[in-house]
């Protein structure tokens, strides 16, 4: 009965290990993407009738938008930017391109 408990006792201790693991290398993973990011606005231009227009955003757009994600907060602390990110359009095109707006 001791062996079977102590079985159990390694196996769950190893699973913690496990999951500690990867919740490790997916933090650093996702500071390797943010790194890795190149913060230009300009990547954003396929969004720009969305934005300006109301238009639905295209396929393009909505990838370039989940590209430019974690600049997002960059972009809204430039006072040439920040109308633009900051517009109800703005917002929606995020809605509607499943990404969460950026709390800053």
């Amino acid at each position: 009965m001791k062996v079977i408990a102590s079985s159990s006792y390694l196996a769950v201790q190893a699973s913690l290990v496990l999951v500690l693991i990867l919740i490790l290398q997916e933090g650093a993973v996702n500071r390797t993407m943010a790194a890795t990011i190149s913060c230009k606005a300009m990547e954003l231009s396929p969004c720009a009738v969305a934005i300006v227009s109301a238009k639905p955003p295209s396929a393009v757009c909505c990838r370039k938008i989940k590209q430019q994600r974690p600049c997002l907060c960059q972009y809204l602390k430039d006072p040439n930017l920040k109308k633009f990110v900051n517009s109800p359009n703005a917002r929606k095109v995020a809605v509607t391109c499943g990404t969460p707006y950026p709390r800053c």
